[in-house]
């Protein structure tokens, strides 16, 4: 959230089989007590940091529910395990799992990420103190973004130092929006030119069903003087709508299949063959279509049965 680069290396696993020269990259994260509740972060299993754990400098340490179930199998299983970053390291007790975040955008994986202490050994000197000179700090507030607000917190951090900043203030929903503002885009754009589409093809069936129409009233003048219905008649149009609905339809959700697949990027939470989605837009169609060519087709009842056999 912070928008620096995550630090990121191994850990090791006691018990574990040492990979050390082939293990994969973990992100990690410097937390204190109350983050993940301010964050709103679900523990999996376990509990959180308290501050007497964090000024007595105890080895522990919170995991990610991926990282969790990738070492340990369970959320559960990984309470009480040991694990460090070096061997000089003394290991590391897991007392918490949190559920996965995306740290990096939600078009991108949840990262298998360790949760380390704000205040731990220095890695390369554990006699040593080690901890960050640049802090981030969560609120939660319902004033969040309000001017009034900032210079509050302005003035909490100076009582305490009069020559700290306060900087690179934001929103949950401004990190949210500037991790999503590329697919925003693209996706806004896409409605736009499917609404232009959708409202075209509305025109067009409209248009088509209202010349047919005219160009067989006599036949629908006909038709009814020989006492066929004028529902019947209606429905005679806007079955023909919806045949050709139906087949566009069909041949539209074949190319969608395929297509999806490419747009695989712009899509979070559902597959590219979302079932939801591949329903509810057919009914739509179908339902525009319908409308499109009831709205004409209902000129049959103009038609003027005696009219129409003089004219023949």
């Amino acid at each position: 959230m912070s928008g620096t680069e995550p630090s990121w290396d191994m850990i090791m696993a006691e018990g574990k089989p040492d990979v050390s020269d082939n293990a994969p990259m973990r992100l990690f994260n410097y937390v204190s007590p109350g983050y993940f509740r301010t964050a709103g972060t679900r523990f999996a299993a376990g509990r959180d940091f308290t501050w007497a754990e964090i000024y007595q400098v105890r080895p522990i340490g919170i995991l990610s529910e991926s990282l969790a179930r990738e070492l340990w199998g369970s959320p559960q299983a990984a309470i009480g395990q040991h694990f460090h970053e070096f061997a000089s390291q003394p290991w590391f007790e897991v007392v918490g799992v949190v559920e996965d975040v995306r740290e990096n955008g939600v078009d991108q994986v949840s990262p298998a990420t360790v949760y380390w202490p704000s205040l731990m050994g220095d890695p390369s000197t554990p006699e040593k103190l080690g901890a960050w000179r640049t802090v981030y700090f969560a609120i939660r507030s319902n004033r969040a973004g309000t001017q009034a607000f900032i210079n509050e917190m302005q003035q909490a951090v100076w009582s305490v130092n009069a020559n700290l900043p306060v900087a690179d203030v934001s929103t949950m929903q401004d990190i949210y929006g500037d991790s999503m503002a590329r697919t925003s885009f693209t996706l806004v754009m896409l409605a736009i030119a499917g609404t232009m589409a959708l409202a075209l093809g509305i025109l067009g069936i409209y248009g088509v069903i209202s010349y047919a129409v005219s160009q067989r009233r006599r036949e629908i003048g006909i038709r009814m003087a020989l006492g066929a219905k004028k529902s019947g008649l209606v429905w005679m149009f806007v079955r023909s709508a919806l045949v050709l609905t139906a087949v566009g339809t069909a041949v539209g959700l074949g190319a969608a299949a395929g297509l999806m697949r490419l747009m695989r990027t712009l899509l979070f939470g559902i597959s590219p063959l979302d079932p939801v989605t591949f329903l509810a837009v057919p009914v739509l169609l179908v339902a525009a279509a319908a409308l499109a060519s009831y709205l004409p087709a209902r000129r049959t009842a103009e038609v003027n049965p005696v009219e129409s056999l003089r004219a023949e």
